[in-house]
C-alpha cells in the first residue's frame, strides 16, 4: 500500500520545476542553460515517478487507484485524485512525452527561454491534473487550465500568424468549456455533489442526461477535435513551435477523448446510445472528408494536422460503438497516436530547423543526403498508415471490429479512411524524401544529429513494441473498460426493456 501520495507528486512535481526555473538567475546565457537543463530533469524525474504508478498499478482491479482525497472548498468539493486503468496510460504518455519536447526546443528556442519552460511545465501539471482528478470542479480547472500555457506557447513563440491562430484555439476550446460548467452545476443541483466516482453511480434524469450530454459534448469535441468544429487545429499547428505541436497532437486532443470516457459514457448512458448515429456520422465524414482535405494541402505541418482530425475520428467512433474491442481499441489508438503524431511532428521540426520552410514542394531528394531521416520518416509514416507490425494498426483495427458489431455502415465508411490514409501519407513522404536532389540549397543538409536521435529512435522503439506486442496498454485498461461497458450495456438493456413493458 503507498504510504506517500504518488499521484499529487506526479502531478505537481512540473509546478515545482516551474519554480525553480522561475527562481534560477545568472547571464542571459548562463540562465537560459539553467532553465533548459532544469526542465529537462524536472521532465525526467516526472516519468521516473509515473513509472513507480505503473509498477504499483493492479490492472485486475477496475476501481480507481492511488485514491487521494481532502477537504477543500466547503460546499463538498474536494481535491479528489486517483486513477484507473483509463486514466493511467494517459498520464503516462504525457510524462513521457514531455522530456522529448523539451530536447526539442533545445536549440530551436532562443528568446524568453526561461518563460518558455515554465510555460511547459506548468502545462504537464494541468495535463496530469486532468486526467487524474475525481471531483468535477477539480477537473474543470485543470481541464481549462491548460489552455492558458498553450495560448501563450502558440502566441509568443508561433509562426508569423501565431496571434491569430493562439486566440482562435482559445475562443473555440473556451466556448465549448462554458456549456460543461452549466452541465456540472446541473450535476451538482441534481447529484449534491462534485465526487465523480459517486456520480457515475448516481441516477441521472433522463431530460438531464440529454441536455447535460451535449453540454459536454460542445467542450470534448471542440478538444478532440471532430468535424466540423476541428478548424482552429490546423491553424494552431501550423503556427506553435515543433514542441508545441507534438504536446497539442500527443496529449491535449486525448483530453476529448478521455472526457467521453470519464463522463459521457457511464453518467449518461442513455444519451449517448440515444447520440451514437450522430457521433458515428461526425466520425465517418472526420474520417474521410480530413482525409481528403490533407490530401490537397502544401504544409507539411497542415497535412499531419488533418490527418490527427481523421484519426480522432476513429477515437470517438470506438467509445461509442459501447463494445468492449470499440472502446479499447479507442484508449489504444489515443496512445499510439499520441506516439505517432508526436513524433511526425518531430520529423517536420528535423527539416524546419534546417530550412526554415514547410512547404512540401521545397523539399524532395532527402534520402541522397538524410538516409537516417528517410528510414526514421518512414517507420512514423508507416505506423500512421496503420500498417500492421506498427501501434496504428492496432488501434484502427480494433475500433473498426468494435463499430462493425454496432453499424455496418459505419465502419464501412471508416475503412476508406484507411485506404486515403495511405494515399495522403505515402504522397508526401514521396515529395519530401524520395525524387532528384536537384535543389541546392538541399545539399548540404545535415542528416539527424545526437539529439535529434535520442528524441526520435524511443519512440521508434515503442510504435514497433506496440504494434507487436499491444499487450501492456491493453491489459492496463481492461478491467477498466470491461466495467464501464458493462455499466453502459446495463443501463441501455433496462431501459429497452422497461419500454417494451409499458
Amino acid at each position: 500500500m503507498t504510504t506517500w501520495p504518488i499521484l499529487s507528486v506526479t502531478t505537481f512535481l512540473p509546478l515545482v520545476g516551474a519554480l525553480i526555473v522561475y527562481l534560477s538567475r545568472g547571464d542571459d546565457e548562463a540562465a537560459k542553460r539553467n532553465s533548459r537543463w532544469i526542465a529537462l530533469w524536472t521532465t525526467l524525474i516526472t516519468f521516473a515517478v509515473s513509472v513507480l504508478l505503473v509498477m504499483r498499478f493492479d490492472p485486475s482491479n477496475a476501481d480507481f487507484q492511488f485514491v487521494e482525497k481532502a477537504n477543500w472548498l466547503a460546499t463538498g468539493i474536494t481535491y479528489h485524485m486517483g486513477v484507473d486503468g483509463i486514466s493511467l496510460p494517459l498520464v503516462i504518455l504525457t510524462t513521457a512525452i514531455m522530456p522529448f519536447c523539451i530536447i526539442a526546443s533545445w536549440k530551436a528556442i532562443t528568446n524568453r527561454v526561461r518563460e518558455y519552460m515554465m510555460a511547459f511545465l506548468i502545462l504537464e501539471t494541468l495535463m496530469i491534473g486532468t486526467f487524474s482528478a475525481l471531483d468535477l470542479v477539480l477537473f474543470y480547472l485543470f481541464f481549462e487550465g491548460g489552455l492558458i500555457p498553450m495560448f501563450l506557447i502558440i502566441g509568443v513563440w508561433g509562426g508569423p500568424r501565431r496571434v491569430y491562430a493562439s486566440f482562435k484555439f482559445f475562443l473555440y476550446t473556451l466556448l465549448g468549456s462554458v456549456l460543461m460548467l452549466l452541465a456540472i452545476m446541473a450535476l451538482y443541483w441534481n447529484g449534491g455533489t462534485t465526487d465523480i466516482p459517486t456520480l457515475m453511480h448516481t441516477a441521472v434524469p433522463r431530460s438531464l442526461q440529454t441536455w447535460a450530454w451535449l453540454a459536454f459534448f460542445a467542450s470534448f469535441a471542440v478538444k478532440m477535435p471532430m468535424w466540423p468544429v476541428h478548424t482552429w487545429l490546423p491553424d494552431a499547428h501550423v503556427e506553435a513551435p515543433t514542441a508545441g505541436s507534438v504536446v497539442l497532437a500527443a496529449i491535449l486532443l486525448k483530453m476529448g477523448g478521455y472526457g467521453f470516457l470519464r463522463f459521457s459514457l457511464p453518467m449518461f448512458p442513455l444519451a449517448s446510445h440515444d447520440f451514437a448515429p450522430l457521433i458515428f456520422t461526425m466520425s465517418a465524414i472526420a474520417i474521410i472528408y480530413t482525409s481528403l482535405v490533407a490530401l490537397m494541402q502544401e504544409d507539411m505541418k497542415k497535412l499531419i494536422a488533418y490527418s490527427s482530425v481523421a484519426h480522432m475520428g476513429f477515437v470517438t467512433m470506438g467509445i461509442f460503438a459501447g463494445t468492449m474491442q470499440g472502446v479499447a481499441g479507442g484508449v489504444f489508438q489515443m496512445i499510439s497516436h499520441g506516439i505517432v503524431s508526436g513524433a511526425l511532428f518531430l520529423c517536420v521540426g528535423v527539416v524546419y530547423d534546417r530550412m526554415h520552410t514547410r512547404e512540401i514542394a521545397a523539399y524532395g531528394g532527402l534520402v541522397n543526403r538524410m538516409p537516417l531521416y528517410a528510414l526514421t520518416f518512414m517507420i512514423f509514416t508507416m505506423a500512421n498508415v496503420g500498417l500492421p507490425g506498427t501501434s496504428g494498426f492496432v488501434g484502427e483495427f480494433m475500433t473498426l471490429l468494435g463499430t462493425f458489431k454496432v453499424s455496418v455502415s459505419t465502419a464501412f465508411f471508416a475503412t476508406f479512411g484507411v485506404i486515403l490514409s495511405a494515399c495522403y501519407a505515402l504522397w508526401l513522404y514521396r515529395k519530401v524524401v524520395f525524387g532528384a536532389l536537384v535543389k541546392p540549397s538541399l545539399a548540404s543538409m545535415k542528416d539527424l544529429t545526437l539529439r535529434e536521435c535520442v528524441t526520435l529512435f524511443p519512440l521508434i522503439a515503442l510504435t514497433i513494441l506496440f504494434g507487436v506486442y499491444p499487450k501492456p496498454v491493453l491489459d492496463m485498461s481492461a478491467a477498466s473498460v470491461q466495467q464501464l461497458v458493462n455499466n453502459y450495456n446495463t443501463a441501455v438493456t433496462a431501459v429497452k426493456a422497461a419500454a417494451l413493458l409499458q
